[in-house]
């Protein structure tokens, strides 16, 4: 009988790319495989329930709580006047708030510190997480797994539920970033959580050899295996269905120099802007949405570089890199914020690489590691934009050296794809029983 998965996941697995190579190399392995995402209600075309053609199946739960238990934040928020709210709420709150009013001095005191309590952001969103975090955890307990895998440490205590306080089963932890270092976890607490979770996981997984040294010496515990981020094994230049330059209005011949990946803090992407008016040749072409998005398209509007900057919102991970092969050279410049960007090797640097893209990298381990191994791009210090605007004149200048890390790049993908990690992974899943 096929061994049963549930894989939890804390997002909407719309664009999560090192979760779709997990779940479908375990229904290669002969593993029945059901992933527990959120769902969005905004996104009308977001299926509840869907069967992947990879033959695994996701169930999504919601991100937001149900009408009933929305009432409190609704009246409390109407209360407060903000214009979101319709009118029909306002009035409803009106009411309410009169007839505690009239009810008693106790009433009203109860009301307001109830109405202070809902109105804040940290209950808010406290409170809808809470909410998606118990819907994960009975879905989780609907079916009688064998193993239940964690994917991050929010999705950790689910896991744990269903694999050791109802059942006595196998529970995989896979950490995809530095939990208890990275941006928007910057509260020590999240260290101390992880810590005293990591005591109910059979096997932990993480991203490389210098996260898994890290959380080894950190919290005590045996090496974690590692899984790197390497992507399915493609060959784009062989696909002419996107042709980014057209898409971006530009000439042919002008090297579109490329980010893709999230708008977010820490990835200097600041500094690729500062950097540009350096740059002899190329229009630099963002591929992604996220926060400071619109704090670039003000830094742009401020150094007046329309004219060289252009920005796409993100497109389907399946058709990436059909976007990715048009590059005369690719950006992996994070910042040294946080110890999880200081060790991350990142999903893109080997996008660039299976579409034979160069990489201006940060010099950071193990992307400096690659880059330099393989000979694929050049590695600058990314906290200063003139050393970014260095390396990319660089390559600008001696195209035929651009040329030669580009044919390593397609030597070197043979080597960092996921048909060879996924053996590894395989086997770690073949460890528990």
């Amino acid at each position: 009988m096929n061994k049963k998965v549930c894989a939890f996941v804390f997002n909407h697995f719309t664009n999560d790319a090192r979760v779709l190579r997990e779940c479908s190399a375990l229904v290669e392995a002969g593993y029945e495989v059901d992933l527990i995402a959120l769902h969005n209600f905004e996104m009308k075309d977001l299926p509840k329930k869907e069967h992947r053609k990879e033959g695994f199946s996701v169930i999504r739960v919601n991100d937001r709580l149900p009408f009933i238990l929305r009432w409190p934040f609704s009246i409390a928020e109407a209360v407060k006047g903000i214009a979101t709210i319709n009118l029909v709420t306002k009035i409803l709150s009106l009411v309410l708030v009169l007839l505690c009013l009239y009810a008693s001095p106790i009433a009203t005191i109860v009301t307001v510190l109830l109405l202070m309590i809902f109105s804040h952001r940290i209950v808010r969103v406290a409170s809808k997480r809470g909410y998606s975090i118990l819907e994960m955890t009975l879905y989780g307990l609907r079916k009688n797994y064998d193993i239940y895998h964690a994917n991050d440490l929010n999705t950790l205590p689910q896991a744990i539920v269903g694999a050791k306080l109802f059942r006595r089963k196998k529970l995989v932890y896979d950490s995809h970033e530095v939990q208890s270092s990275r941006s928007g976890y910057e509260n020590p607490i999240f260290g101390k959580i992880e810590k005293f979770l990591i005591k109910f996981i059979d096997i932990m997984i993480h991203e490389n050899d210098t996260r898994a040294k890290f959380t080894q010496e950190l919290y005590d515990i045996p090496y974690p295996e590692v899984i790197h981020n390497y992507p399915f094994v493609s060959h784009p230049e062989k696909n002419q269905s996107v042709n980014l330059h057209k898409l971006v209005g530009i000439s042919e011949d002008e090297p579109i120099l490329l980010y893709q990946g999230g708008i977010q803090k820490g990835r200097g992407l600041e500094q690729i802007v500062q950097a540009t008016p350096q740059f002899k040749r190329g229009i630099v072409v963002f591929i992604g949405d996220g926060k400071i998005k619109p704090n670039l398209l003000k830094l742009v509007d401020e150094l007046n570089l329309h004219d060289r900057i252009k920005f796409i919102s993100k497109v389907p991970v399946d058709e990436l890199l059909n976007y990715t092969r048009n590059a005369y050279l690719g950006f992996q410049v994070l910042n040294n914020i946080n110890f999880n960007h200081y060790s991350a090797s990142s999903n893109k640097l080997f996008e660039y690489m299976m579409s034979g893209v160069p990489a201006i990298a940060c010099s950071f381990p193990e992307i400096q590691k690659v880059v330099e191994a393989e000979n694929t791009g050049i590695c600058v210090d990314s906290h200063d934009p003139n050393s970014i605007a260095e390396g990319v004149n660089y390559l600008l200048d001696h195209p035929e050296l651009r040329d030669e890390m580009s044919q390593n790049c397609l030597v070197a993908r043979e080597k960092y794809n996921w048909n060879e990690e996924k053996k590894i992974f395989i086997d770690i899943y073949r460890k528990l029983y």
